[in-house]
Formats: structure tokens, sequence, C-alpha cells
């Protein structure tokens, strides 16, 4: 719980009142590697804070072919976010890649907390303005950006992850196939 009430704080501080009530909303929930957190369809109920391991969100075509979209490392947020917001059906898999260790709570108890402790709004809010621009980035480079120097950004801000996961698994996420993702690997091993 400490490490939630410290990524909390980092966002925006919360009274310790606050975090009295916070700390009471959450149970710890274990995922053993690939099992799902949500899954398309399911309309999301819950929140969670990552607190070990690895998550990927991807999306499923008609196909069968998987996309992934983000990967989700300790000490972050997880969820169906626009599931949660909406009430509607789930788009997004969330799948654990390793085992994880998850703290879990209601978001419709989550929100109740909103009225009563503006501190924790603020959180809230802060969270949900950092996924947007977090995204909107994400757009620009796959659509702006070459494959490798995708790959640059993904080995900065994932740096553990390359040695954890499949390799198919970054190419799903950098738009690629694992053999142009070879080449690339291949090109900056080799300066």
């Amino acid at each position: 719980m400490k490490e939630l009430q410290k990524y909390l704080n980092a966002i925006s501080p919360i009274q310790d009142k606050t975090w009295d009530r916070i700390e009471l909303l959450f149970s710890e929930k274990k995922l053993t590697k690939g099992a799902y957190f949500i899954e398309e369809g399911e309309t999301a109920k819950q929140i969670g804070f990552l607190q070990s391991g690895i998550i990927r969100a991807f999306y499923r075509n008609n196909e069968g072919i998987e996309y992934n979209k983000h990967f989700f490392i300790q000490n972050n947020i997880i969820g169906g976010y626009s599931s949660l917001v909406t009430s509607m059906p789930n788009i997004i898999f969330q799948q654990a890649l390793t085992d994880c260790v998850i703290l879990v709570a209601q978001y419709a108890e989550i929100t109740k907390l909103y009225d009563l402790c503006p501190d924790f709004e603020r959180v809230g809010r802060k969270l949900a303005e950092f996924y947007f621009v977090e995204k909107e980035k994400r757009e620009i480079e796959i659509v702006l950006l070459e494959a490798d120097k995708r790959y640059l950004i993904f080995r900065k801000e994932y740096p553990q992850l390359e040695q954890l996961i499949p390799q198919y698994q970054i190419a799903s996420y950098l738009g690629i196939t694992p053999t142009q993702l070879s080449r690339i690997r291949r090109k900056f091993s080799e300066r």
C-alpha cells in the first residue's frame, strides 16, 4: 500500500485523512502469467494499481490478430478506463505477461470519494490528463515516426522490458513484424 500512497502523492498531495479512506477500498489480487485483468466485452467495474509484473493492453481484430496498445509495468494504474467511465462493454484486453500483484478497488467506490475528498478528485483528474497526453503522443509516434525511431522510444520508455517479454509482443506494439524488429535490433547492435 505504501507504493500506491507514494504514487498518488507524486501526482498531487493527498491528506492523511483522505489516504485513510482510500486505503480501505483496495485489496490485493494476484494474476498468473496469461490471466486477464479485463477482457473484451466485459463491462469494467474495477481499477487496479500494478505492484509488480507486466500487463499488456491489446486489441484483437476479426481475424484474431492482436495489436499491443500499451504495456503497464510496476507502479501503474490499470483498468478498462473507457468502460469504467461510460459503463459500456470494454474493447481492450489487459493480460498478464508475467505473474502480477495488483491492488484492486471498485471504481464506483473510488468515484464516491471524489465528492468527499477534493484532493483525491484532483489526483483522478491529473491522472486522466496524463493518460490522455500519453495516448496522443503514442498515436503521433505510430503515424509519423519510422519504425527504428519508435523502437528507440520503446527502449527509452521501457528499458527493462526487452529482456522480459517475447520479441513478437514488442513488434506488435511497434506496429511491425518480428522480422522487421530483428533487422532494427541488429542495426543498432552493430553500431
